[in-house]
């Protein structure tokens, strides 16, 4: 995860601020997938619904996955929240919506043992008049845990435009003062001239003489 003004994970966190406030509206975001040592990481599971499909009961399930070995339940939300015994006990934290629509959680001080695929499953029994329909979904997070946040390659490339075109603004800017304070003295050694030459002139012919003025 990346550490400076980064464009492309913003735009993710608006969409999912949108749809927390505006019930109406939900866009299934993926979550993120790198995450540092020490740092919280909320690990982002959304499966939207129908106008239609609102009036239902919702259960989340959560496993984790080491590399090369099997999934392991680690918690589960049904009307109330519960954590199974595992390496995150006292570690993870419900970040799901009212609605049941995002049904997120975060993962507090992250370690470099909890690299690994995070499962989301999403049963939901909807309550229609004639039959209570089940649906059922699931979302996949390959996490990696890294020690230090990484630069973002978009942020990288935006501060070297960002240093190229203070760069080419200094040198522009160089260009036209260097311009103008020509332009200046040309008309200033013009200037003299005519004056010099004003001078010159007979006293008695003054009178019928006029200064010619460059523009």
């Amino acid at each position: 995860m990346a550490a400076l003004p980064r464009l492309v994970c913003a735009s993710s966190v608006v969409l999912v601020v949108w749809a927390g406030f505006c019930s109406a509206v939900c866009v299934e975001v993926p979550s993120e997938t790198e995450a540092v040592q020490g740092k919280d990481m909320k690990l982002l599971c959304i499966s939207c619904m129908k106008r239609e499909e609102v009036t239902a009961s919702t259960v989340v399930e959560w496993f984790y996955r080491p590399e090369g070995g099997k999934d392991e339940p680690i918690y589960e939300y049904r009307k109330t929240n519960h954590e199974f015994p595992s390496r995150f006990s006292g570690r993870l934290q419900w970040n799901g919506s009212k609605d049941m629509q995002d049904v997120s959680i975060t993962v507090l001080n992250v370690t470099l043992n909890d690299s690994g695929i995070y499962t989301c499953n999403i049963t939901r029994e909807f309550e229609f008049e004639i039959h209570r329909p089940l649906f059922t979904s699931s979302r996949l997070i390959h996490l990696t845990v890294v020690e230090e946040a990484g630069e973002d390659f978009t942020s990288v490339i935006s501060e070297i435009m960002m240093y190229i075109l203070l760069v080419f603004l200094t040198l522009w800017l160089l260009i036209e003062m260097v311009y103008c304070y020509r332009k200046v003295s040309k008309a200033e050694e013009a200037a003299q001239e005519n004056a010099t030459d004003y001078l010159a002139i007979p006293s008695e012919n003054k009178e019928n003489c006029a200064v010619p003025v460059e523009e």
